[in-house]
């Protein structure tokens, strides 16, 4: 049975809210505590999510958005080591990133024959998924820094910046043009750099570009949009099951 959601505004809301969500808390727990144990803490969690996400038999938003948000805090946490820890520019991290994912989503389509989100009903597919999404959310961290700090550009204008450029895969879907998986990849790498941009730019302070509203603020009050809208999504998922007929 299929394991991930069908894409509606809710879906790509929550998405957006969640790459905002893991850029701030990657930053509030590294600067909280000592990095090291905080991406220690951050590979446990994100392989707890994991588990749970491939334990169960179908779709399940809170497994799912769950699995999606430590993604997303650990995919922060890996870009900024490279950068931060490592040294290595973001100019080169974002090359990095580029070949990794290409490299995976190649894998996935010379093994499955699709990259359709659609088709996820094995473990091998969802195996692909996950790391395809895993991929996107580093790669989309070290864009946005890119074009932020690198760039010279600003947290505010990197997050209008790629606010028109998912508008590109949005009109080319809704004209009925482009291949919807194509499509829908590219809004889905652009959904990263665009929400942890904005993100930043509420959260961090004004010396650095931000309206210091502080990271842990920020997201806590997307920790709570998540958690609205996840159970939005549950309570519609228990009244599609309830109308569905039973197969025992």
């Amino acid at each position: 049975m299929r394991k991930v959601p069908e894409v509606t505004a809710i879906f790509w809301a929550i998405k957006i809210a969640s790459t905002g969500m893991g850029e701030t808390t990657s930053d509030y727990f590294v600067r909280l505590i000592d990095p090291v144990v905080a991406v220690a803490c951050g590979a446990l969690a994100l392989v707890i999510a994991l588990a749970i996400q491939f334990s169960v038999r179908r779709y399940l938003p809170w497994a799912y958005w769950l699995a999606v948000v430590m993604v997303s805090v650990f995919g922060t946490m890996a870009a900024d080591v490279l950068h931060i820890g490592l040294g290595v520019p973001y100019l080169i991290s974002t090359g990095m990133f580029a070949v990794a994912l290409a490299g995976i989503l190649l894998a996935w389509f010379l093994t499955e024959g699709t990259l359709s989100i659609h088709s996820i009903a094995s473990r091998r597919r969802e195996a692909f998924y996950w790391a395809t999404v895993l991929a996107t959310f580093a790669l989309g961290t070290a864009v946005g820094d890119l074009t932020a700090t690198t760039l010279n550009l600003g947290y505010l204008a990197s997050g209008a910046l790629f606010l028109l450029v998912i508008a590109v895969p949005a009109v080319a879907h809704w004209s009925g043009r482009a291949n919807p998986v194509v499509t829908f990849w590219f809004a889905y790498i652009v959904t990263r750099p665009l929400g942890a941009s904005l993100a930043d730019w509420a959260g961090l302070p004004h010396e650095r570009g931000g309206l210091g509203w502080g990271t842990g603020p920020v997201s806590a009050a997307l920790g709570v949009l998540i958690v609205v809208l996840v159970g939005l999504l549950s309570v519609a998922r228990r009244a599609t099951d309830a109308l569905e007929p039973s197969t025992e």
